[in-house]
């Protein structure tokens, strides 16, 4: 059976970089021990005629798609329209690396 105290909540939220207050470690610990909780309910069923599943993607083959079919394209002035911002011809989107 899993325990979660105190102190590895503290040792959590530095290995996240969070800061937490008294209270919100304490929230944070009742929520964990609920969570705890409810998994180590799943031990209680019984599967053993439960065949496993090892892959879950092998039954996409089964899932019906829509064929992937061309179709009408916008212009590069329709398509303009709908962006918040652009220059250039192109969508203009705030930078991502900042250069000091």
């Amino acid at each position: 059976m899993a325990t979660i105290d105190k102190a590895t909540i503290k040792r959590l939220a530095k290995l996240c970089r969070i800061a937490c207050s008294e209270e919100q470690e304490d929230a944070l610990l009742h929520d964990m021990q609920k969570i705890i909780g409810y998994v180590e309910q799943l031990s209680e069923i019984n599967t053993d005629a439960i065949v496993p599943c090892n892959y879950v993607a092998s039954t996409l083959s089964q899932t019906p798609f829509r064929a992937d079919v061309p179709g009408q394209t916008l212009s590069r002035d329709e398509f303009l329209k709908n962006a918040p911002a652009h220059i250039g011809g192109m969508i203009r989107v705030p930078p991502v690396l900042r250069q000091e």
